[in-house]
């Protein structure tokens, strides 16, 4: 993403307060169940963050930017290949894309019963990693002990390194 608004902690708080915890995104499910602008079942990644923050919320105006940076991480992600299965319970679940596991994950978390809750965060590439110039998205899941069942997604965005303007 033009990642550096969106780096800051004073984002990552606002849009996790969304999410975490598990009541927090309980809240989160009602209040995108009761929108006309998004179907829950079918949701992706970034089409849920305006709807939860109105753009007046988001801090040092990084709301104006937000469909310009998704898209620009939508077609990113759908340039690489994913072998990565959805998720310990649904082994067999492998989406096409690193897009199409980023959407199935949120759909996941959302779609849940009791939803499950997600802590995400925001980086931006060093500029020796192999792949600096492009989006990465990790997702990590965290499981009870000795169950299947995820508790809490970790996901993290990193975003292109860019060097900074003069």
């Amino acid at each position: 993403m033009g990642s550096r608004p969106y780096t800051r902690a004073s984002f990552k708080n606002l849009m996790n307060s969304n999410y975490y915890p598990v009541a927090n995104m309980k809240k989160s499910v009602a209040k995108l169940k009761a929108s006309d602008d998004i179907d829950v079942p079918t949701l992706e990644y970034g089409q849920y963050h305006l709807i939860l923050t109105p753009a007046s919320k988001w801090p040092e105006g990084s709301a104006q930017h937000w469909h310009k940076e998704k898209g620009r991480v939508r077609v990113d992600l759908s340039t690489q290949p994913n072998t990565v299965p959805l998720s310990r319970d649904e082994p067999g679940v492998i989406p096409l894309t690193r897009c199409d596991l980023l959407d199935a994950c949120v759909r996941k978390c959302f779609n849940s019963e009791p939803p499950i809750p997600m802590k995400t965060s925001i980086i931006t590439h060093a500029p020796s990693d192999a792949y600096a110039h492009r989006h990465e998205i990790r997702l990590e899941w965290v499981y009870k002990k000795g169950s299947d069942k995820p508790t809490l997604l970790n996901l993290t965005m990193v975003c292109p390194h860019r060097p900074e303007k003069a």
